[in-house]
């Protein structure tokens, strides 16, 4: 397993993974698959040194991706980001998601994020638990915002602070 930026090229599988989810109703709202075009804009508003966005390798086939994006544009939110994750049908139950937080959660103090949010489909069970045993709480639930098919869904907010990380040296005043 190999974790880094993702690449331009990395677009149309990382399009490929989401638009797989779309047709479940377990992990977006988007409703029809999106294009390779549609994402290009948000692949650019990721940056490695503020929202990175991150793919997982496995014999050089892109297994999963991680992405930090704001979570409210407004300037006191700035150490606050939103986190998805998404992971090829093929590389499910192989500890593929659990990484790439854990990496999220490593990298958190050198990106000056202090909490972490995540959105996820209150009937998407096995996220939800992920999450948890990663250390994240619920946070709260927006109830029946979302609506799939007919069917309105709740939506539970995931939430964790990080620990800033010990000062190397007293700053004298």
């Amino acid at each position: 397993m190999t974790i880094r930026d993702a690449a331009e090229a990395d677009l149309p599988a990382i399009v490929e993974i989401f638009n797989a989810t779309v047709p479940t109703r377990m992990s977006t709202a988007v409703l029809e698959p999106v294009s390779v075009e549609e994402r290009r804009v948000w692949f650019h508003e990721h940056s490695p040194d503020r929202h990175p966005l991150w793919v997982l390798e496995i014999d050089r086939a892109i297994a999963g991706w991680l992405s930090f994006h704001s979570f409210i544009t407004r300037c006191a939110y700035r150490g606050t980001v939103e986190v998805s994750v998404y992971v090829h049908d093929g590389f499910r139950r192989r500890g593929v998601a659990r990484a790439l937080i854990q990496k999220g959660l490593a990298e958190c103090p050198r990106l000056e994020i202090t909490t972490l949010v995540g959105l996820i489909m209150g009937h998407n069970s096995a996220s939800l638990e992920l999450f948890e045993r990663l250390g994240f709480e619920r946070w709260g639930v927006l109830p029946r915002v979302t609506r799939l098919d007919g069917v309105d869904r709740d939506i539970v907010i995931v939430g964790r602070h990080i620990a800033a990380p010990p000062a190397s040296e007293a700053v004298s005043s």
